[in-house]
């Protein structure tokens, strides 16, 4: 088989890219290590930014998202007991944020893959990217114990954290960059209604909270845990009972609790690794880079990703401009790393740290709460990066 842009991973940024190639006359093959019905099955976030909204739009997949997803002008941050809404709009000039489930995005993007057609292989064993810097770049994978080769101009590495395209790179020409937070978030997916029309993000001394949602009927909690604890430690009841412990009591008034339809633990961590690229080899989203989720940056971040590689790619096959496929890394490592800092950021001022923090820590995020919560600067600075920093043109 041959092809000009391999994508190895069918999740969303692997999607978008194929999807937006597709558009731009561009041909893909996807090549997924799973199947269909275990890629739909990751819970994962549902903020999207003002910029992944218009790329989801710009890839013709954007019909269920406008009819559903949720635009959301605010948000809101609780400290100390006081309530503080982010007028998101006003302060950002009229962006906005959508609440539209990551899985959504993903179930929407592989209708249009499979409506136009587009080869794409899931359930693909052994898959390995080759000659990443030479003239012919090539995958190879085994498919019903057949081994497979697919020829192609370049290679999308969009398989996550865990797969084959950061680690086929030499490790020498890497470097890690790595934070690891000393708790996680217990997470609970239930269909009810939000307590809240918009999110809020809680610190409080029991520890962070977060109350966000999927749609008008299906919500999402979260709450900071050790990383000692384990999922079965948390009945649904004991859940909603430190829930509620950690709301107002007007909010707490108002939830409406339920079966939990997933629960799971999470760890917190920051990572990237530099360059994003190696020869042929470009890596977008979680292959590159993860963030805390309290930044609500992560797919945010790989669409970004995926929009310099689009946006490069599309100026290569048109004008010839190979030049540009040496900016990928440093136009996307220059946009991940604001996120990371934002993200960064989020959980510092939310988070209880416990003994990991002295009290010189202690007093500089009680001195960041006040500026932030009381300044209209402050709160500029929270919106501006909530809503998503602007993407840098392609010169």
């Amino acid at each position: 088989m041959k092809t000009q842009v391999a994508i190895i991973g069918a999740g969303p940024s692997g999607l978008l890219l194929g999807q937006l190639l597709h558009k731009a006359g561009i041909d893909t093959v996807i090549v997924e290590r799973q199947t269909p019905d275990y890629v739909l099955g990751r819970i994962r976030a549902g903020v999207l930014e003002q910029g992944t909204v218009d790329m989801l739009r710009e890839a013709g997949v954007a019909r269920r998202m406008d009819a559903e997803g949720l635009v959301h002008e605010g948000v809101e941050l609780l400290m100390g007991g006081k309530r503080v809404r982010i007028d998101l709009k006003a302060l950002t000039g009229g962006k906005t944020v959508m609440v539209y489930g990551q899985t959504e995005v993903t179930r929407d993007l592989m209708e249009a893959r499979a409506a136009c057609a587009a080869p794409i292989i899931y359930s693909a064993d052994k898959v390995q990217p080759h000659d990443m810097k030479g003239a012919q770049p090539y995958i190879t994978y085994e498919k019903d114990g057949q081994l497979q080769r697919i020829d192609c101009d370049y290679i999308a590495g969009c398989d996550g954290f865990h797969g084959v395209a950061r680690k086929s790179i030499p490790e020498d020409v890497l470097t890690h960059y790595e934070r690891e937070y000393p708790f996680g978030w217990l997470g609970l997916l239930s269909d009810t209604p939000p307590v809240n029309h918009e999110l809020i993000y809680g610190q409080h001394e029991r520890g962070f909270v977060l109350c966000s949602q999927r749609s008008l009927t299906r919500s999402r909690y979260y709450l900071q845990v050790p990383l000692s604890d384990k999922v079965e430690d948390w009945s649904d009841e004991r859940f909603w009972n430190e829930l509620k412990a950690r709301l107002p009591e007007e909010v707490a008034a108002d939830l409406v609790t339920g079966p939990a339809l997933e629960k799971s633990i999470a760890p917190l961590r920051s990572y990237v690794v530099e360059p994003m690229q190696y020869g042929k080899l470009f890596l977008v989203g979680d292959a590159a880079h993860i963030v805390p989720p309290t930044g609500a940056k992560g797919l945010n971040l790989a669409a970004s990703d995926v929009c310099y590689l689009y946006r490069i790619l599309v100026k290569v096959y048109r004008e010839g401009r190979t030049e540009l496929l040496e900016k990928y890394s440093e136009l996307a490592l220059r946009r991940v790393w604001k996120g990371e800092r934002f993200s960064w950021f989020m959980t510092n001022l939310l988070h209880d740290f416990g003994d990991r923090q002295d009290a010189w820590d202690h007093k500089m995020q009680q001195a960041d709460r006040e500026y932030f919560l009381n300044s209209h600067a402050g709160l500029v600075n929270i919106a501006e990066n909530y809503v998503g920093l602007p993407y840098e043109e392609i010169c």
